[in-house]
């Protein structure tokens, strides 16, 4: 099932802090998490209340394609650092897991997709939430088609919403390959030929970071958008009912952030860095809207780049919205403590 390009990892690789080695309540993740192998054929289905994995995409192929700045390769690793340290704000019911990593050492970025699919897969059959670390944008081709491949084994017809918190449409063509800026246009193109609704909401458009060619193509593909401009403390209700009217028609929800989305003053680590890039704790605002839904059956975050990034700031960012993830959905399921 995988080949070499998958591999685990191990306890040790998560460390930090500790407080207490008995008392749950001074727990942090590192603490928490246990690692799995994907190849093992004995892995049964978790029986619990909830539980995540985490599975890295060591890979930035695509924004070398799209000649953008490389780095995010090294993304996962980062984000993991970051999360280990993180206390364990929710009941013993939750579980962590750590999947191990996809690289794309040696094979071709459409390979190492194949094989993030394969694995996302493997954790939905699991019965765990994945959390996907990128990685380059073109993590969401792989992690979508995983999606897509778990759900067909028990529907006829997935009818899968994505939102993208995004400054790029990532919808251009890809006559010589996919690139970190096209996967949302590829996957448009698998829902015609699968003959799945192809339901696209992207939060966070920058007008000047597209072009009216991409304007014109969202609109023939009937993607719906938010610009970053229209997005502010004031208006957040208006834009949350958009939201709620592209989320009342799906069955499943599947949340995709590149982390250009935010401003550089808080996320100077990314291939393309955005002055005018939107606010975290609004952003957060609209993740745990979705979350209410009680639809969302995955998630991942890309485009830290550790080269770019300063005091870890962006890798800080994304374990923080991880974080907020994982506590909402426990709330949800009445497994957190506040």
């Amino acid at each position: 099932m995988f080949s070499k390009n998958y591999r685990i990892k191990e306890e040790t690789d998560w460390e930090g802090r500790i407080d207490s080695e008995t008392n749950f309540d001074a727990f942090r993740w590192h603490q928490w998490v246990k690692c799995i192998d994907l190849r093992k054929e004995d892995l049964v289905p978790f029986n619990g209340k909830l539980g995540f994995a985490f599975i890295g995409f060591c890979c930035d192929e695509g924004i070398k394609r799209n000649k953008g700045r490389v780095g995010a390769v090294n993304g996962p690793k980062s984000i993991r650092k970051e999360l280990s340290g993180l206390p364990c704000d929710f009941a013993k019911d939750v579980k962590l897991f750590d999947a191990g990593n996809v690289f794309c050492d040696g094979i071709s970025l459409e390979e190492s997709q194949s094989l993030l699919s394969e694995a996302v897969s493997k954790i939905l059959s699991l019965n765990l939430f994945p959390i996907v670390l990128g990685g380059g944008h073109e993590v969401a081709f792989g992690h979508y088609n995983g999606i897509v491949n778990s759900l067909l084994k028990s529907e006829n017809k997935p009818n899968i919403g994505i939102i993208n918190f995004d400054a790029h449409f990532d919808i251009r063509p890809y006559e010589n390959g996919g690139t970190s800026g096209t996967m949302f246009r590829q996957i448009s193109d698998i829902c015609k030929e699968k003959e799945l609704k192809y339901n696209y909401f992207c939060i966070g458009i920058q007008k000047h970071s597209n072009t009216v060619e991409l304007f014109k193509t969202a609109d023939k593909l009937n993607v719906s958008y938010v610009l970053a401009k229209d997005i502010s403390g004031n208006n957040i209700f208006d834009q949350l009912d958009k939201l709620d009217n592209f989320m009342k028609d799906q069955e499943h929800i599947y949340i995709t952030v590149c982390s250009d989305v935010f401003s550089s003053a808080f996320a100077p680590g990314v291939s393309a860095s955005q002055s005018l890039g939107l606010d975290p704790e609004i952003v957060l605002k609209f993740i745990k809207h979705i979350l209410k839904s009680n639809k969302v059956i995955s998630f991942d975050i890309a485009e830290v780049s550790p080269r770019f990034d300063q005091d870890n700031n962006t890798a800080n960012l994304a374990a923080v919205i991880i974080f907020s993830v994982v506590t909402a959905l426990a709330k949800n399921n009445n497994l957190s403590y506040y």
